[in-house]
């Protein structure tokens, strides 16, 4: 009796067992992520199926953030896409997610340590702004040198592109040899974009992705230059070479202006630093006398403003000197 039922229970607790196993791979089956992209490629690949309505796309998604959970919360933020894009443009191996732990990680240290070693409230919220901007600082600076740095290489890769039309390989091929060629990061741009023409992306698309990575306007040209000759035609290594030229000329002269307003420079660094060092000076040497500035109203009334014409004449000057070629 003790072994029949003992038989029974083992045979009710394999079949349960069975029973939950089968219910998993039918909903695997059925509603998996898996299971629904085959059967989205299936109704796209079969002759009545018409496909969603949303556009299918094979070009590589940059993963938001590691955390599957935080991406789909990411997802939910409104042009989350644009700040992918900036990170992307600076050339940085960040992420949204990785970004997002940066700028919080330094406030988070700086509130501690106020914590810890007793600081005033106003410094020390001053304290916290300025570490939360010190990652999208770094992002911003490297997307600036990143840039700068595409834009001086742009001329000598469009004209490769030109040899390598008159030797005779297709447009495609000569922007492999840029990518092959060139030094980073104009080559692994144009690598990418001969990668993506490989894999099936049309050139247009591929070209438009190359211009909205690399937000300059001469590459921009470039790219408008080359569609162009595409529905027109002509002689494309020669449009080039005219592109590189006026490239080379329009850089010539943005370095002779910057030449011309580094004494404009110079002069707002040291109309900017002057105050600040002269206080730290004198209150080195007599500690006591700028006292005044900071215990009584009118010496705070001052104070404030004229950090406030120092700011206007900073924004001023840097207008002056900001000449765009």
């Amino acid at each position: 009796m003790n072994f029949a039922f003992y038989a029974f229970v083992i045979l009710v607790f394999f079949s349960i067992i069975l029973l939950i196993e089968a219910a998993y791979l039918w909903w695997k089956s059925k509603h998996s992520s898996e299971a629904k992209r085959v059967e989205s490629r299936i109704r796209m690949m079969s002759a009545s199926g018409h496909g969603d309505e949303s556009a299918v796309s094979i070009l590589k998604q940059r993963e938001l953030s590691t955390s599957p959970l935080l991406t789909k919360v990411l997802l939910l933020v409104p042009r989350i896409r644009t700040v992918d894009r900036w990170l992307v443009q600076s050339g940085l191996d960040w992420s949204v997610g990785k970004l997002l732990a940066y700028t919080a990680f330094a406030p988070l240290v700086v509130w501690i340590a106020g914590s810890v070693v007793y600081v005033p409230l106003l410094p020390l919220l001053a304290a916290i702004l300025i570490a939360s901007m010190i990652a999208p600082f770094r992002v911003n600076r490297a997307k600036t040198k990143r840039m700068r740095q595409i834009e001086a290489q742009l001329p000598e890769a469009t004209d490769m592109i030109g040899r390598s039309l008159r030797a005779g390989h297709s447009f495609s091929t000569a922007l492999g040899m840029v990518g092959d060629e060139m030094p980073e990061p104009i080559g692994n741009e144009f690598r990418t974009t001969f990668d993506q023409i490989n894999f099936g992306v049309s050139l247009n698309d591929a070209l438009g992705g190359l211009a909205n990575r690399i937000p300059i306007s001469d590459l921009r040209y470039f790219v408008i230059a080359v569609l162009i000759q595409r529905e027109s035609g002509g002689n494309l290594a020669e449009i080039l070479d005219n592109i590189s030229q006026m490239i080379r000329a329009r850089l010539a002269l943005l370095g002779k202006v910057k030449v011309l307003a580094s004494e404009g420079k110079l002069s707002a660094w040291i109309l900017g630093v002057l105050p600040f060092a002269m206080a730290l000076l004198i209150s080195i040497l007599n500690p006591g006398f700028l006292r005044v500035l900071w215990t009584d109203s009118a010496g705070i009334k001052m104070v404030g403003g004229a950090l406030v014409m120092m700011a206007w004449g900073v924004i001023w000057m840097r207008k002056i000197i900001r000449i765009h070629v």
